[in-house]
């Protein structure tokens, strides 16, 4: 009897970051633009926009690869209930690490797993606190001249320099900082029916 060919995985993003995480999985993928409007809707708290937008991409994606396992992620820096995304410019990264500077920080990271053909559709959240040290303005500038992290919800990158911003991070999925928490997604993966590690999901 000829067993059925693995749905393949498609990561719907085309953030370079959530890419190195998904390959530390070992699992053939591609990747796909998901072309989703990111602005939150008014008043939309962070958790929610992170939630919308990354059920959002998995869904625009899986609509051009229904047969696919797709997966979608979204980051929101949530400060004080106030979005923060990427601030795309010096000048937006500096005011965004000033506000930043000794208070605690919840990076709101949300993946959602989607595949139309088998009605798959499942979402979840991990929400990681960052406490930021109380940074001059030196200090500012002289990290973001050296990393240029414009392209970064809260304009810092813990897995590099960015770490040196910081007094301390609590969170239960390690990757979620970088844009991709990897236990959730692998813990949906299977659910999905993908076998990780060959053993039957």
């Amino acid at each position: 009897m000829q067993s059925t060919p693995p749905r393949k995985l498609v990561l719907g993003s085309t953030s370079v970051y959530r890419r190195e995480l998904l390959e530390r999985l070992r699992l053939p993928f591609s990747v796909a633009a998901p072309h989703v409007d990111e602005t939150p809707l008014p008043g939309e708290a962070p958790e929610a926009l992170a939630r919308r937008l990354a059920l959002a991409k998995a869904r625009a994606v899986a609509e051009q690869h229904p047969e696919a396992i797709v997966i979608g992620s979204d980051q929101v820096a949530d400060l004080q209930g106030q979005p923060l995304g990427k601030p795309g410019t010096h000048e937006r990264a500096i005011a965004q690490l000033q506000a930043m500077r000794g208070q605690t920080v919840i990076f709101q990271t949300a993946v959602a797993v989607v595949c139309l053909a088998s009605g798959f559709v499942q979402e979840d959240l991990a929400a990681v606190k960052v406490q930021f040290r109380d940074l001059s303005d030196t200090e500012i500038e002289h990290y973001l001249q050296a990393e240029k992290p414009y392209d970064c919800a809260g304009s810092a990158k813990s897995e590099g320099l960015g770490i040196s911003l910081l007094d301390a991070i609590d969170n239960d999925d390690p990757t979620a900082l970088v844009g991709l928490p990897l236990i959730r997604t692998c813990r949906m993966l299977r659910a999905a029916g993908l076998n990780l590690l060959g053993t039957p999901a």
